[in-house]
């Protein structure tokens, strides 16, 4: 077993009968969440996984998600959560940097993993019909990536796909790998030892005061590493209510927020933006409420309104799938900052030189579907250590912490230190993480982010290159070229834009169908415009 079912085991002896997993109007205590665990476990062993094996769960907030977890980590496996929504070639690309032994998803389509669009694509085998700039060559399909069983899980509608994978050994004991997007967009496996995961659980508890008796609201999915850290993570360990939401309406949360007296809710700019507006908004009377904002900036406008509705501010926070929590503005006071560094947590901030402009002949979409050329810094320094020049400056923010993930799967790895200059994602000789987010340290240590060293957005709090977005327009056959950006407001969050150049006729929904089989929903473009030059 490995240390999430350890602690699971530790919260149905304490908590034995409390809720531990509400759903709707169903609810799990601490025993019977055991009891459900060790059944699934059971069922999973007969049907050929084994200790060390990685295991795919494709769910969202739903109770089978937390009870699959546990029964992974009850057999010593490696879970690693993936989005339901995600785009065929990404799915391919993460199969290829975590061999899966078993993958469980719901019913959409009888073969394969599922496309964005909801179609069944073989496995091993969906590719683009021009590849994308920068990415990777496609994978190559062989006999082992057919399903060896795929059998339905007994009393649900899920179904497990058994495949014949040898299992992949990285450092460290592995007992997660949480996926996000690399400087090009391709998807990066963050891999969790049970070192990181204890040093991220405590970073977050002794930043938020968290205790048993707090209840979660995880509305912010559990397959992303802020759902995971600030959610799931954080109620397991102490034993405290998980309250499940799959749907994400202003309505449906703030009906949750009343009924059960939620204390601790992981949400984006957007949810709270929206809950601000309902008009049957009403101010909560819970006590100690930390209500936390991240995946983009928080507007003062936004937590302004939600503080006047519903009478409990909103905590402005930084989270990173490598680290975990890294700061947060406590008091609610300064939204435009994330506040101060939580403990265990250090940053330093150094300026890149400028690069050396590009050729002439090379078109700026080409800049950007490269991979970023390492800055050259100066030399660290502590957070409470910081030269007087250097606060208030913007440069690139560096991290080191106990909760680091050191080790890191895809098509741009990490295994180790670097020998050459570190690039966006890697840690340097001395455990420094550079992250790729631009931003200050004011004189009251508090933190504020104002940019990227990379083309990396955040769309619905996950990470998104424009790069990939343009390469997959680009690969239409009609399209000469593209450039995608971002349109942000307060209250609608942000908006993808493409700004296309054909060379024949092609329409706005021909594109928009081309990027939705092949990219997940929240990297499809809302608006095409058709432009002469770019």
């Amino acid at each position: 077993m490995t240390l999430l079912y350890q602690w699971l085991e530790k919260a149905a002896k304490d908590q034995g009968n409390n809720k531990a997993v509400v759903y709707r109007d169903n609810y799990l205590s601490w025993r019977g969440l055991l009891h459900r665990v060790d059944r699934r476990a059971q069922e999973l062993k007969s049907i050929g996984i084994t200790k060390d094996a990685w295991v795919g769960l494709m769910l969202g907030n739903v109770p089978d998600f937390v009870i699959l977890a546990l029964a992974f980590s009850k057999l010593g496996t490696v879970v690693v959560p993936i989005d339901p929504t995600t785009g065929s070639r990404e799915l391919e690309l993460m199969l290829q940097a975590a061999p899966l032994r078993a993958l469980v998803t719901r019913p959409r389509g009888s073969e394969g993993s599922i496309s964005a669009s909801g179609t069944s694509v073989p496995i091993a085998t969906a590719t683009r019909s021009k590849p994308l700039k920068g990415a990777p060559p496609p994978p190559v399909a062989n006999p082992t990536d057919a399903a060896e069983v795929r059998r339905r899980l007994q009393g649900t509608l899920l179904t497990c796909s058994i495949y014949k994978r040898e299992v992949r050994k990285v450092p460290g004991d592995p007992i997660a790998v949480l996926f996000t997007a690399d400087s090009l967009g391709d998807p990066k496996g963050v891999v969790r030892t049970p070192a990181t995961t204890n040093a991220a659980f405590a970073n977050a508890q002794t930043a938020l005061g968290l205790t048993s008796g707090d209840t979660f609201l995880v509305a912010s999915p559990l397959f992303h590493a802020y759902g995971w850290d600030l959610g799931f993570l954080p109620a397991l360990r102490l034993g405290a209510t998980i309250l499940l939401e799959e749907e994400t309406s202003g309505r449906r949360i703030g009906k949750i927020l009343r009924d059960h007296e939620t204390t601790v809710f992981p949400g984006t700019p957007v949810m709270f933006g929206e809950l601000a507006r309902l008009p049957t908004a009403k101010k909560l009377e819970t006590p100690n409420t930390r209500f936390l904002s991240s995946g983009s900036k928080l507007e003062a406008s936004v937590a302004d309104e939600f503080a006047a509705a519903w009478g409990v501010p909103v905590l402005s926070c930084y989270h990173a799938t490598e680290s975990g929590i890294v700061a947060v503005d406590r008091d609610g006071k300064t939204p435009g900052s994330v506040g101060a560094l939580v403990e265990g947590m250090e940053v330093r901030i150094t300026v890149a030189e400028a690069p050396e402009p590009a050729p002439a002949a090379a078109p700026p979409a080409a800049a950007r579907k490269t991979k970023a050329p390492a800055a050259k810094v100066a030399k660290p320094a502590k957070a409470s250590a910081l030269k007087p020049q250097v606060v208030g400056k913007d440069g690139a923010i560096w991290l080191r912490s106990k909760s680091l993930a050191t080790t890191a799967v895809g098509p741009f790895e990490i295994t180790g230190k670097p020998k050459g200059p570190v690039g966006i994602g890697e840690l340097d000789k001395e455990g420094w993480l550079r992250t790729g987010d631009l931003g200050h340290v004011d004189k009251h240590g508090r933190l504020t982010l104002t940019g990227r060293e990379d083309d990396i957005v955040k769309i619905e709090g996950k990470r998104v290159a424009l790069g990939e977005i343009e390469g997959c327009l680009e690969a239409f056959a009609k399209v000469k070229q593209a450039k995608v950006s971002v349109v942000s407001d307060p209250l609608g969050g942000p908006t993808v834009i493409a700004r296309i150049v054909l060379q024949g006729k092609c329409t706005a929904d021909e594109l928009i169908d081309h990027c939705a089989r092949n990219l997940a929903p929240y990297k499809v473009p809302r608006r095409i415009e058709f432009l002469d030059a770019l």
